[in-house]
């Protein structure tokens, strides 16, 4: 109690806990500064592993953001993706113990574990210890129901008929049981939370709403609130992109396609240019975040660059 007789006030110690990707450190991140922002006795930990806090921990952050990291216990992101089972296998068996050493060293000690779902063991060692855990998965809740979905669907389809869908991922049978593992572990996790809108997948969250006993969140999506790379020639007949919330605002509802690929998977140029003919033909309206440009195509769109965070 201070001088004046009030109470002090309570911070809410937040640990955020990404899956070691750039699709799912990006996203938390942005959610973090989102939280931040909207109450400012939030303090949040970010924790990564040692390579990655060399890759971004120079980037700015509000003051209440404050890094923290791990060993560099599984492949590095460099070469990661010439075997990703052993990634996945490392993330699951060998990031938790440091993980939770370096629980018993933060202070203030933590009120709530903020964890990518991925990580099946952060349900299970936050409620060994008490701490409440929010369960945060970075993309849709379709895509989630896919994956929730992956077993039965192998199970009782592949006798079937060839599943053309299923072999795409290219699964491995080893990471696809671990991604089942998640989701069965995940009503022991105090909420669930998407990066989506109700409005957008309201039949996914109500069926998952069914399904599941915990709280089920949509927040909206967790990208940059935009900055712009560059302004666009007078010949794409649009606005100032600084005004692209303006923009979007004079749109007919449900006229705007927004279009973002990850870092991960590798996609060439040709292919790119083909999706750009097609989305020109198509003449949709629509917002990029495209990591590569087919930059002849998509500089005669009606398109609104934005800067790629990754």
């Amino acid at each position: 109690m201070d001088s004046t007789g009030a109470q002090p006030t309570k911070v809410c110690h937040v640990v955020a806990m990404p899956y070691p990707g750039r699709g799912h450190i990006n996203p938390m991140m942005n959610l973090c500064k989102v939280l931040v922002s909207k109450n400012k006795n939030i303090l949040v930990t970010f924790v990564v592993t040692e390579e990655w806090l060399s890759l971004i921990g120079s980037e700015a952050k509000p003051d209440n953001i404050r890094f923290s990291s791990i060993p560099n216990v599984v492949p590095s992101e460099r070469v990661r993706a010439a075997n990703m089972t052993a990634f996945f296998d490392a993330v699951m068996s060998q990031m938790e113990a440091p993980f939770e050493r370096l629980l018993d060293r933060l202070e203030p000690p933590p009120s709530v574990i903020l964890a990518d779902t991925y990580l099946l063991w952060a349900v299970g060692l936050g409620n060994r210890r008490n701490i409440r855990v929010s369960s945060f998965w970075p993309m849709s809740a379709s895509m989630f129901s896919i994956f929730q979905h992956l077993g039965i669907v192998y199970i009782f389809v592949l006798n079937l008929f060839t599943f053309t869908f299923m072999f795409s991922f290219r699964i491995n049978p080893q990471v696809l049981q671990h991604i089942l593992d998640t989701f069965s572990r995940l009503p022991k996790a105090q909420c669930l939370t998407f990066p989506s809108t109700y409005e957008l997948e309201h039949q996914i969250i109500d069926a998952l709403r069914a399904e599941f006993s915990i709280p089920i969140y949509t927040i909206g999506p967790v990208i940059p609130y935009f900055q712009v790379e560059d302004k666009l020639s007078p010949s794409t007949h649009q606005a100032d992109p600084l005004n692209y919330i303006e923009w979007l605002d004079c749109q007919p509802p449900n006229s705007v396609l927004y279009i973002s690929f990850g870092s991960f998977m590798p996609v060439c140029i040709a292919q790119m240019d083909e999706m750009a003919a097609g989305l020109k033909k198509s003449e949709v309206r629509l917002v990029s975040h495209w990591f590569r440009f087919a930059k002849q195509e998509i500089s005669k769109m009606p398109v609104i660059r934005v800067r790629d965070e990754s």
